[in-house]
């Protein structure tokens, strides 16, 4: 079988991260777009592909099997919608949308299209998240804790909470999407913004740090704790998951690592880059022609963006609220 071959909308430096991946998996990536003219030739260079500033012109020109959209989430639906109508897969960086009705209509025009779609929330992927809830055994977690303190590479777009969302949307969600993974649906959350300062920018209109509480159906309760901390301090991306006969610490990361006890069994495992899993996942969904085979579908990834919203609702509020 031939090659895949992929159009990149965005030049990023998350899109670096997923050309890598790309390669990895044996597709060739044969267009690249972005407004940046200059960061579109260079990340195009790398790979020998053609460089475009209008990914409209690119859907046109170039016979793609697979669209990669790495765009900030405010500028994800409209050339979803078109690589749909043209029964192009598209493998989608999270968030899904910056807002539920985008996410909504990306949902419904991937179905009408009967076309593969993934979202780029790679835990799902993880061999590790697997491992753990085979441990837990069909049991419910009570608690789960998430930690995500980084620095951040300081985006003009997600450092304007009406762009990116900003720590909810591009770091707190996927927290949200891992426990919703473990532990079920959510249904009802609350955010305690911490207010002063830790390691932002000059001119950032998001909260350093925050709390995000979620309460579940199933009577569990999460939490994910989001630092923006300051350029040269270590990142620290954890979740811990507590059952009454399982105790484990996930260490989020490239090379991710499960810890701790289920019964009177030790548990110490490895496990693979969950980036470049997801990506072979969404290939291999795409030569099946088998939607079911991402590793998280946009219906999915949906229900992630509504608690997410409901997040931010929380936020202004300052109040619970109820999904």
């Amino acid at each position: 079988m031939s090659r895949l071959r992929v159009g990149l909308l965005g030049g990023g430096w998350i899109a670096r991260v997923h050309v890598a991946a790309i390669a990895d998996a044996g597709a060739h990536l044969v267009s690249v777009c972005d407004i940046d003219r200059a960061r579109a030739e260079a990340v195009a260079a790398e790979a020998g592909a053609a460089a475009y500033t209008d990914w409209e012109p690119m859907l046109a020109g170039e016979r793609l099997d697979a669209l990669w959209i790495c765009t900030p989430p405010m500028h994800h639906r409209a050339p979803a919608e078109a690589a749909f109508a043209e029964g192009i897969p598209v493998y989608l960086e999270k968030p899904i949308a910056r807002t539920v009705a985008d996410g909504e209509a990306i949902v419904s025009a991937a179905a009408a299209a009967e076309v593969v779609c993934a979202v780029g929330y790679q835990w799902h992927a993880s061999d590790l998240v697997d491992r753990a809830r085979q441990l837990l055994a069909g049991e419910p977690p009570v608690l789960l804790l998430g930690r995500n303190f980084g620095p951040v590479a300081g985006r003009s777009w997600f450092m304007d909470p009406g762009q990116g969302g900003g720590q909810i949307l591009e770091r707190g969600s996927h927290h949200i999407d891992l426990q919703r993974t473990l532990a079920g649906e959510v249904a009802a959350v609350r955010v305690w913004p911490m207010g002063l300062p830790l390691g932002g920018a000059s001119g950032s209109e998001i909260d350093d740090a925050l709390v995000m509480e979620l309460r579940f159906a199933s009577g569990a309760a999460g939490t994910a704790h989001i630092a923006w901390t300051r350029d040269g301090h270590p990142g620290i991306y954890t979740t811990d998951v507590l059952a009454p006969d399982v105790t484990l610490t996930l260490e989020l990361g490239r090379t991710p690592r499960l810890r701790g006890a289920s019964g009177e069994r030790l548990v110490d495992e490895s496990g693979d880059d969950p980036v470049r899993l997801s990506i072979r996942r969404f290939f291999d969904a795409v030569s099946a022609h088998d939607r079911d085979g991402v590793a998280c579908a946009p219906d999915d990834a949906l229900r992630t963006l509504r608690v997410a919203a409901a997040c931010e609702r929380s936020l202004v509020e300052g109040v619970e609220v109820r999904i």
